[in-house]
């Protein structure tokens, strides 16, 4: 996954983080500096062989045994470099500073500099750089030190002062060539530059790329906001600045879209309940949506249109039809409610618009080649469940407890059918009302119990009067298969071993993946195997940068419908950054024939009818913590 965020493209990139550290040995005197040159040289092999932990450690015994040594400032800079290449800046950062000061050359306060943005000093090392003079450093290292400042001066909130840096590094000959600077210049103004910045950088750059970005950034935004004439004065006056400008297909792109009105947009229309019943759940995707938006950008722009359906299924459906000819969007993301989806899903299909809904609706996505559906259904989690049941535990026998609700019926039916056709056997099933709170009767049905029979029967006793041991009787079945909400099952679980049926194996839904239920179940779900489309403690790196990047944004964790957003922009952003995807029929090609996509919710790809095949989060409680399996 490509994530093109602001701290990847400005912050201290791979280039400079792992620039080399150079040494420069100083020559031998005598035999005492022999031999610290023999066991300098030693550390320093380790090191280019990559041994890391064996040349730190013979580097840190040559600072011990030749402290006066005029090789200390190369070792301190080499056992830098090892923990640079470790990751690991603060180490670095303590050693570069050791450097005495009769032997620090620029280079070493550039890295020093580097090092403490790096490692969240800021402001230290920022002002460290701009204090540095630029004239003992090489053009590619003067370089560095613009591209440094940059990336501090974004990361303190001073966009325009990043812009100034960004532009001396344009004008130096460096590691990066001025396409890259320029692309740094282009994230930096798309996540950090208003309006309003964006028209005093085309003043006071006049003349240069940079003006040239961003008259083509305004026209994006004057497009955005329905202001469509100064989005082609904007655009028109980029095309005409220098010649070469590395954004010139895109800004032709934007010109034809506001000339030529029987083209397409680079635009998809979002189908969300913002306002009504549905609102809380809609603005939650909206911002797993806009979270994509930052993250994924195809190298022409393509923009979200919102429409908020409010819920309602002939509000969405005049909606539809409006973003299809109006609008002229490539594609429709959403709805989220059953009922709206179905009628834009009909809209859609008639307008032969692709539409990836997040709706649960059954069914949906075999309307219409054109209609995918991106959502965690309940036969998406049977099918795990069963899976890893039956292929990798090798259970065969499995209980069902579920409650009288649409949802529990449902899950209960593709459960049965899913274990029957794998050739496994349902033993026993019972249901239980919603209010209930006792549940011995289904408990001991489930066993095949009398449920009238009282709990506890006198012991038998041989003719002589001896007590005769009571025979343990294994439970009827493996693995119990209990589709309900955390509250519930917080209910359920303790009275399963309290009205005798132990020593299984028990499976959950999403609905189990709960923080509350390891409060209210406690040991008794120890072990307990369930399943969901996000998890929020996800080892998976990718799944650990959204969270953190969503809570940094809202102060809160991301629920599965964030996660769902971002998929499902993400799938549609990705696809759109390939040029031969441009038409409505080349999209819904490129959809139907997707790779897996690694999403947040899961590996995903669509089956022959638009339905999503996903590799979902197999989680079991272990220790008392909800951990992942896969």
């Amino acid at each position: 996954m490509c994530l093109l965020r602001l701290t990847t493209l400005l912050a201290v990139g791979c280039l400079l983080w792992s620039a080399t550290v150079s040494f420069a040995a100083t020559p031998a005197k005598g035999m005492a500096i022999d031999r610290a040159q023999i066991a300098y040289d030693r550390g320093l092999a380790h090191y280019q062989e990559g041994r890391l932990a064996e040349a730190a450690g013979l580097l840190r015994g040559f600072l011990v045994s030749h402290p006066e040594s005029p090789l200390v400032a190369d070792t301190y800079r080499t056992l830098a470099a090892i923990h640079i290449s470790r990751d690991e800046a603060a180490l670095a950062l303590d050693y570069i500073v050791k450097i005495p000061e009769n032997r620090r050359r620029p280079s070493d306060t550039l890295l020093e500099g580097r090092l403490r943005i790096r490692s969240g000093a800021v402001a230290d090392g920022t002002g460290q750089l701009m204090a540095l003079p630029i004239e003992g450093l090489t053009l590619p290292e003067r370089q560095q030190r613009a591209l440094l400042l940059a990336a501090g001066q974004a990361e303190l909130g001073e966009p325009q002062s990043a812009l100034h840096f960004l532009y001396q590094a344009l004008q130096v000959e460096g590691d990066l060539s001025p396409d890259e600077v320029l692309a740094r210049i282009y994230a930096l103004m798309d996540t950090q530059f208003s309006t309003a910045d964006l028209a005093e950088a085309a003043f006071m750059y006049q003349d240069t790329p940079i003006a040239q970005l961003a008259q083509l950034k305004l026209g994006w935004r004057a497009l955005a906001h329905g202001k469509k004439d100064t989005a082609r004065q904007r655009v028109t006056q980029s095309l005409e600045g220098p010649v070469g400008f590395a954004y010139r297909d895109e800004a032709l792109t934007l010109l034809s879209q506001l000339t030529d009105t029987s083209q397409l947009q680079r635009a998809i229309g979002v189908l969300l309940p913002l306002t009504g019943r549905y609102a809380a759940f809609g603005k939650l995707v909206q911002r797993g949506m806009e979270q994509a938006r930052a993250d994924f950008r195809p190298t022409v722009p393509v923009r979200f249109i919102y429409r908020d359906t409010a819920g309602d299924a002939v509000v969405v459906q005049r909606q539809t039809t409006d973003l299809a000819i109006s609008e002229r969007v490539l594609a429709i993301a959403g709805p989220l409610v059953g009922s709206v989806a179905e009628a834009a899903a009909a809209d859609a299909a008639r307008q032969n618009i692709p539409m990836l809904t997040l709706s649960q609706k059954d069914g949906l996505a075999a309307t219409s080649p054109y209609v995918f559906r991106n959502s965690l259904t309940a036969q998406l989690q049977v099918d795990a469940l069963v899976t890893h049941s039956m292929d990798d535990l090798g259970m065969t026998r499995f209980g069902i407890m579920h409650p009288e609700t649409r949802q529990g019926q449902l899950m209960a039916d593709l459960f049965t059918n899913a274990v029957e056709m794998r050739g496994g056997e349902i033993i026993a099933r019972e249901s239980y009302l919603t209010e209930q709170t006792d549940f011995r009767r289904q408990v001991r049905l489930l066993q095949g119990l009398d449920p009238n029979a009282p709990d506890e029967e006198e012991d038998t006793v041989d003719e002589n009067g001896a007590k005769v041991e009571k025979e343990e009787v294994p439970p009827p079945f493996e693995a119990l298969f209990l589709p309900d909400y955390a509250d519930r099952i917080g209910l359920v679980a303790p009275q399963l071993p309290f009205y005798g049926l132990e020593d299984i194996q028990l499976l959950g839904t999403n609905g189990w993946n709960d923080p509350t239920l390891l409060k209210t179940a406690g040991k008794f779900i120890e072990g307990a195997l369930f399943v969901d489309g996000f998890f929020r403690h996800s080892p998976y790196p990718f799944v650990q940068e959204f969270a953190d990047t969503y809570f940094a944004t809202y102060g809160e964790d991301p629920t599965i419908l964030e996660a769902q957003g971002y998929d499902v922009a993400g799938i549609l952003l990705t696809l759109l950054n390939d040029p031969r995807t441009n038409s409505r029929a080349g999209l819904r090609w490129a959809l139907a024939q997707m790779p897996f996509f690694p999403g947040i919710t899961g590996a995903t790809r669509f089956d022959s009818q638009g339905e999503a095949i996903k590799t979902l989060y197999l989680l079991q409680v272990k220790d008392g913590v909800i951990t992942q399996l896969n």
